[in-house]
């Protein structure tokens, strides 16, 4: 694992989970099929944006009349800077990183969405991003989006109908799934669009935050079914803020900041630096500490409750 010296401020972190019962992931094959080379991407977004500070004095008087309201100014965002990987078939890569390293611009170049302006991506199969958003429609129910989701993922009629109710069952959102989707949180949405991805076998599978929206039961669930695609040769991309999550879905990290690779390499040890760097290793002990005191008080209860005479 390589590890830059670059001074980083500023993180959003969700609630991390801690997850029991999920196998370790399975160390990738060093020797397995190429799947997608990343090759020096640099991808830069052209923004206008007001200017910074007031118009200069001497500036003519149409423009300090003009400048009463923002006058915009073009300028250049350079989200991706010279990133270069290879994934294997068969791997689980979490990507991780503040809000604005590039996380989600990389997955979006790795599915052909975005053009690189430097570089390239070169993919041995059809990446695909999680979720069949553009075959969903928000005001039908989540039912009848279900069926048109694993349509639009080529699956028959007889297919869609013997995989409905495991879809169903595994996005956890009960009889949610009558009603229709503008009713449905952030997270109800996400969890269904990631039940209806995974139903279905990808070569080259992309999600983007799926498991930040979902409950440790929901991350569980999920992590599973991870190992389970890449058990069927897929290579998968997990973009995530729960630590825990990445742990027990990936066997490899890439870690981004201010679109550069900080690290690459084996999720204990890069997850430890990115944990060290941010402080999240003391939010951590906190709560352990706070659900240590709980559980110590309720027994406490439990004892003082039980002793003669305390009717």
């Amino acid at each position: 694992m390589a590890e830059a010296d670059d001074d980083f401020d500023g993180v959003d972190f969700s609630d991390d989970i801690e997850l029991e019962g999920v196998e370790p992931p399975k160390p990738g094959d060093p020797n397995a099929p190429i799947k997608v080379v990343v090759d020096d991407l640099h991808i830069l977004y052209r923004v206008w944006t007001p200017p910074e500070g007031p118009p200069p004095e001497d500036a003519r008087w149409w423009l300090r009349l003009r400048a009463r309201r923002p006058i915009s100014v073009k300028r250049e965002v350079h989200a991706l800077r010279g990133v270069s990987f290879i994934a294997r078939q068969g791997d689980a890569i979490g990507v991780i990183g503040k809000n604005g390293a590039g996380k989600s611009t990389l997955m979006r170049a790795i599915a052909g969405l975005l053009p690189a302006n430097e570089g390239a991506v070169y993919a041995d199969g059809q990446p695909t991003m999680l979720g069949v958003s553009s075959a969903l429609m928000q005001a039908l129910p989540g039912s009848r989006n279900v069926e048109l989701g694993l349509l639009a993922l080529g699956l028959t009629p007889a297919e869609v109908k013997e995989r409905y109710q495991s879809v169903v069952d595994f996005s956890g959102i009960g009889n949610a799934i009558h009603m229709p989707m503008n009713t449905y949180s952030s997270g109800m949405s996400a969890r269904l669009k990631f039940a209806i991805a995974s139903a279905v076998t990808h070569e080259i599978l992309l999600i983007d935050e799926a498991l930040s929206t979902g409950d440790g039961e929901f991350v569980k669930r999920s992590s599973q079914r991870i190992q389970q695609l890449r058990d069927d040769a897929d290579t998968i991309f997990l973009v995530s803020h729960s630590m825990g999550a990445i742990r027990s879905a990936c066997n490899r990290v890439i870690w981004l900041d201010q679109g550069k690779i900080v690290a690459d390499g084996d999720p204990e040890e890069v997850v430890r630096a990115y944990e060290q760097r941010f402080g999240l290793q003391t939010k951590k002990a906190l709560r352990e500490r706070r659900k240590k005191r709980k559980e110590a008080n309720e027994q406490a209860a439990i004892e003082l409750a039980s002793e003669p005479g305390s009717d």
